[in-house]
C-alpha cells in the first residue's frame, strides 16, 4: 500500500513515526513521511521519502512567545497557536504528499490535518498514537489535571474537546483556503467516515500501560516504535573518554523544552551535582542549556542518540516526553522526570507508579535540593534499580514495529472495501484519480 505519514512536532514526536515508516517500507509498503524541514536529513537517513510541511519547528520553539508558554506549562495553547500560524503550510505540504496515496496515518499532532486531507482525497485514515487517546475508564487522560477515577472516561472526552476547540480555527482555515472542503462539525471530526472500520495503533509497551478492557478489538497496543541508529554513526571520542574515565554518569536533558533563562537551569543542575557527587552528561538540547567554566565532572553535548547513551548511564533525568521516557525504560535504568507540560506529568507519574523512578518533580517546583534527593534515590535504591532492569528486559523482548506491520497486512482488504463503498455511491475517490502508476 501507499501510506502517507503526518508527523509534526519535535524530534521525540517525529522519531516513532520514522521507525514505523521504516518498518512498513521494509515490509513492502510505499511511504511518504511529512514533517518539518529541519528533519529532512533525519528522515532520509532511514531511506524514507521526505515531504515537508514547509516550516522549521525549531524556529517556532525558540520564539520568545513559545518559550513563555513552555515555561507556563500551557501545552494546549502552545499547540493551538502553532497550528493556526502554520495552517496553510500544513495543508499545502500534507496535501501534496498525500496525492496518489491509499492511506493517511496520523498521531495526535497531525490528527486534524490528517483527517481533513483524507476527507479531501476520500481515502481512509489510520490513527497511530504514542500516548493513550481513546476514551477508557481505566486510565485518566494524559492532558487534563488528575480527576477522580470515576471521571476517567470523561477526562478523555474533555481533552478531545479542549484540543479540538484550540485547533478548530486552524482546521477551518486549512479546509477553506487550501482543501476546499466543508468545515468539520462543531464538536470535532472524531466520527469522520475516513476512520470507520480502521484500526487504531498505540506505540507503547503493554508492560507500561496494559490494554484497557473497554477498548475494542480494533485498538492495538503494539509495543514501542524504536528506531535503530544508522550503521555509520559513531560517538564522539571525547564522550567515550569521559564515559571510560569513571563511574557511570547520570544523564540530564530536557529535549526540545525551551527556557528564557537556560543558564539558570544549568546552575541548578551544577548545584544538585555538588550535593550528590555524581558525574553527569548534560544535553544542551533545543532549550539551549549553556554554562561556561563547568566542572570536569560534567560533560556537555548538543545531541546524542538515547538508544546508544542510556544503557551506559546510571540514571536518566528528563522532561518526560513519550519518546525519552520510552528510551529510558528500554535501557533498564531508573528515571527522574521533570515534567513541563502536556503528557509529561502523566509519564512522570507512570514511571513512579511502576516503581522504576522517583516521584516526578514539576518544572515549576524544581530546586537543587529536590533534584539532588531524587538523583540520590535512583542511584542508590537497589530494589528500584532491579525493577527498572527487569522492565527494560521485557520491553527489549517486544517488537512493536513487527506487531504494527502485521496489523497493516490485514488492511488491504479494508482498503478495497473502502474503495468499493465509494464506487457504490457513484464516486471515484479523488486520491485514486491522481494515483501514480
Amino acid at each position: 500500500m501507499r501510506i502517507v505519514i503526518m508527523a509534526p512536532g519535535s524530534r521525540g514526536d517525529v522519531q516513532p513515526y520514522i521507525a514505523l515508516g521504516k518498518g512498513l517500507q521494509t515490509a513492502g509498503h510505499y511511504i511518504h513521511l511529512v514533517s518539518h524541514s529541519n528533519f529532512e536529513s533525519l528522515v532520509t537517513s532511514y531511506s524514507l521519502e521526505f515531504w515537508s510541511f514547509g516550516n522549521d519547528v525549531k524556529d517556532a520553539v525558540e520564539n520568545s512567545d513559545m518559550r513563555e508558554l513552555t515555561e507556563k506549562g500551557n501545552f494546549l495553547l502552545l499547540m493551538a497557536k502553532e497550528a493556526e500560524r502554520e495552517a496553510l503550510h500544513f495543508a499545502e505540504g500534507g496535501l501534496a504528499a498525500a496525492q496518489g496515496m491509499d492511506i493517511v496515518l496520523s498521531g495526535m499532532g497531525g490528527l486534524y490535518i490528517g483527517i481533513a486531507i483524507a476527507e479531501k482525497l476520500d481515502i481512509p485514515l489510520v490513527q497511530a498514537y504514542v500516548v493513550p487517546f481513546t476514551p477508557t475508564q481505566e486510565l485518566p487522560s494524559v492532558l487534563t489535571p488528575k480527576l477522580p477515577t470515576l471521571l476517567n472516561r470523561f477526562s478523555h472526552q474533555l481533552t478531545r474537546q479542549l484540543m479540538w476547540q484550540g485547533f478548530r480555527s486552524a482546521d477551518t482555515i486549512a479546509r477553506k483556503k487550501v482543501l476546499n472542503i466543508p468545515a468539520a462539525p462543531l464538536m470535532g471530526p472524531y466520527h469522520s467516515k475516513t476512520t470507520h472500520y480502521m484500526p487504531i495503533l498505540y506505540g507503547f509497551s503493554p508492560s507500561v500501560i496494559p490494554v484497557p478492557a473497554d477498548w475494542n478489538g480494533d485498538t492495538h497496543v503494539t509495543g514501542y516504535w524504536f528506531v535503530d541508529e544508522a550503521d555509520d554513526w559513531q560517538p564522539p571520542a571525547a564522550l567515550l573518554d569521559f564515559l571510560q574515565s569513571g563511574s557511570p554518569p547520570v544523564y540530564i536533558g530536557f529535549g526540545s523544552m525551551s527556557n528564557r533563562n537556560p543558564e539558570q537551569i544549568a546552575d541548578l543542575v551544577i548545584q544538585a551535582l555538588a550535593l550528590t557527587h555524581q558525574r553527569v552528561i548534560l544535553l544542551s538540547g533545543w532549550g539551549g542549556l549553556q554554562k561556561t567554566n563547568i566542572p570536569d565532572s560534567i560533560f556537555m553535548i548538543d545531541a546524542i542518540p538515547h538508544s546508544w547513551l542510556f544503557p551506559r548511564v546510571s540514571a536518566v533525568v528528563h522532561h518526560g516526553g513519550a519518546s525519552t521516557t520510552a528510551a529510558g525504560l528500554k535501557a533498564g535504568v531508573p528515571s527522574v522526570v521533570i515534567p513541563f507540560f502536556g503528557d509529561q506529568p502523566f509519564w512522570g507519574q507512570r514511571v513512579a507508579d511502576l516503581g522504576v523512578g522517583s516521584k516526578p518533580i514539576p518544572r515549576k517546583r524544581l530546586t537543587a535540593e529536590r533534584l539532588a534527593n531524587a538523583i540520590q534515590e535512583v542511584v542508590t535504591n537497589e530494589v528500584l534499580r532491579q525493577r527498572a532492569a527487569k522492565l527494560g528486559k521485557q520491553i527489549q523482548s517486544e517488537n512493536g514495529i513487527e506487531s504494527a506491520v502485521n496489523i497493516f497486512s490485514q488492511l488491504e482488504k479494508r482498503k478495497v472495501a473502502y474503495r468499493l463503498t465509494a464506487v457504490s455511491r457513484g464516486e471515484q475517490p479523488e486520491g485514486q484519480k491522481k494515483k501514480k502508476k
